[in-house]
């Protein structure tokens, strides 16, 4: 008897329906074919186990499996429910095999037939709503994270036998019931730090402030114990919250990572990613044989924080350029293409200097001649142009520590940023893809950002003096353009772009000696 069930399979942040077909007929063993990896080829263990455990039996004559497209490789251990209940269909163990063809199904198997969680379920839902199938069975730890997919009944499973019985009795099930918008707007202002609590520093904060207004990537450069850790973990607290369709694309890829908590629906806060400088080039801009997202996918309308920037492998920074640019990573395979979403804020960190007290105001630096040079030269120069703002971090002196008052709270500030943003939401609202001053293109900053007689002046002596590049240049209107946007100014005045140029310390003449 033929059988066919429906499950699914994740390339990229995409789904694709795969048909899992079962023949059980007169002859002997187990075969298994349309490129299955070792993981699912093990199901039939798995499987049979499941079997004998809630006293049903796997068939001993011929049983041929086949996963459709046979011509896609097919990944994982979330086909070991299809399969099953399709093998429990061809030998007449299940009732009303027919249903199968109006539900999507997918899960993975415990020996004793408990159905253990899957990686992309979001992206699987999304897929069984497109293609109008009944409802989609899953583990009941993915159904909220699916749930949220309205105009689809999604039922959440623990074991085999809850969905034996809900082929005899459709009743028996329930579909999960989720109010996305309610827990999503109900935890965005949710922060467990606050820049209330950073003593002194207004500078930084500033720089900060304008960082998150506009979308900058930024760099922190200072001496140990400074601050530049704590100070880029609060930038989350003040970036504008995510739109129901961004966490929507957020979740997507941390569904796919399987790096979404369990019982999650949507993801409400930024995503805020911090990889050890260790990270290999894989790990951070994503690969594999199936690829998966690396940490500037999962950084994804986020903050991507890479603490000592120079610690960092040279050859990880440098495949990081391009995403940077394109805010979006492509990964190539002899099969298989795929592209993931890269469209984060680049906040950087790092000392001066291998002793990490070059500048220092009070202790001296013990490096020897050229060290300090030696150690910027780590950080790549067409890197550094594409960081916007270059903010000094010096350390917090004793009269500032000591001052109970608390400081500006993240929610005063974040009112600027966001009322900094809806006046770039209105001036890019007939672009594709721009959301923010970060975004614009050239052709773009031409329209935008000009400036009047006296500014062109200022910036022309400070790209003579500093040597700066054309991406540089282009940096410097659109970090003045931001500092205009939270003083609601409709143009660009010399003061703004005083103030951008200075964000430029690692260019200045000198600096390193």
């Amino acid at each position: 008897m033929l059988v066919k069930t429906f499950g699914s399979a994740v390339y990229g942040v995409e789904a694709l329906t795969i048909t899992v077909e079962v023949n059980v007929t007169s002859g002997q063993k187990f075969f298994m074919v349309g490129l299955p990896d070792n993981a699912v080829k093990e199901s039939e263990q798995r499987i049979e186990s499941t079997l004998k455990s809630i006293g049903h039996y796997m068939p001993r004559t011929k049983v041929i499996v086949n996963l459709a497209p046979a011509d896609i490789k097919k990944t994982g251990s979330a086909f070991d429910l299809p399969i099953a209940l399709a093998i429990m269909g061809a030998s007449e163990q299940l009732p009303n095999p027919e249903r199968l063809s109006d539900y999507m199904v997918m899960g993975e198997l415990s020996l004793d037939g408990t159905v253990q969680p899957i990686k992309g379920a979001l992206p699987i839902a999304i897929t069984a709503r497109k293609e109008s199938y009944k409802g989609l069975i899953l583990p009941a730890q993915n159904s909220l994270e699916a749930g949220i997919v309205n105009n689809l009944k999604v039922y959440g499973v623990s074991h085999i036998s809850e969905v034996i019985n809900f082929f005899g009795d459709e009743s028996s099930l329930q579909p999960v019931q989720v109010n996305a918008r309610e827990s999503f707007y109900g935890s965005q202002y949710s922060f467990e730090i606050d820049f209330s609590e950073v003593k002194g520093q207004e500078n930084i904060k500033r720089a900060l402030e304008i960082t998150a207004a506009g979308g900058h990537n930024a760099i922190l450069i200072g001496p140990p114990g400074a601050g530049k850790t704590m100070l880029a973990k609060r930038l989350p607290s003040i970036l504008p919250p995510l739109t129901l369709q961004e966490a929507l694309e957020t979740t997507k890829i941390h569904s796919v990572a399987g790096k979404l908590p369990t019982n999650t629906t949507l993801i409400s806060r930024r995503p805020f990613r911090s990889p050890h400088h260790t990270v290999s080039d894989a790990a951070l801009v994503g690969g594999g044989g199936i690829p998966q997202p690396g940490e500037i996918s999962l950084a994804h309308n986020g903050v991507l924080f890479l603490d000592e920037l120079p610690e960092f492998k040279r050859t990880v920074l440098e495949v990081m350029r391009q995403p940077m640019e394109e805010r979006r990573v492509s990964i190539s395979r002899a099969k298989i293409a795929v592209d993931f979403p890269a469209s984060f804020m680049l906040i950087a960190s790092m000392n001066p200097c291998p002793c990490g007290f070059y500048n220092h105001p009070e202790k001296e630096c013990t490096c020897p001649p050229g060290a300090v040079q030696k150690y910027l030269n780590k950080i790549s120069g067409p890197l550094l142009d594409r960081i916007d703002l270059h903010v000094e971090v010096t350390p917090v002196p004793f009269s500032a520590l000591s001052v109970q008052q608390p400081g500006e709270s993240s929610a005063a500030i974040r009112e600027r940023v966001i009322a900094a943003r809806e006046i770039q939401a209105e001036r890019y609202g007939n672009e594709s893809g721009v959301y923010s001053n970060a975004q614009m293109s050239s052709r773009m900053l031409k329209e935008i950002c000009t400036i009047n007689a006296a500014g062109q002046s200022l910036l022309k002596n400070a790209m003579d003096r500093l040597n700066l590049s054309a991406r540089a240049y282009d940096r410097i209107l659109k970090v003045a353009r931001t500092i205009a946007d939270l003083e609601a100014s409709h143009h660009i005045e010399t003061h703004h772009l005083a103030e951008a140029i200075q964000y430029r310390s690692l260019d200045r003449e000198g600096w390193a000696g």
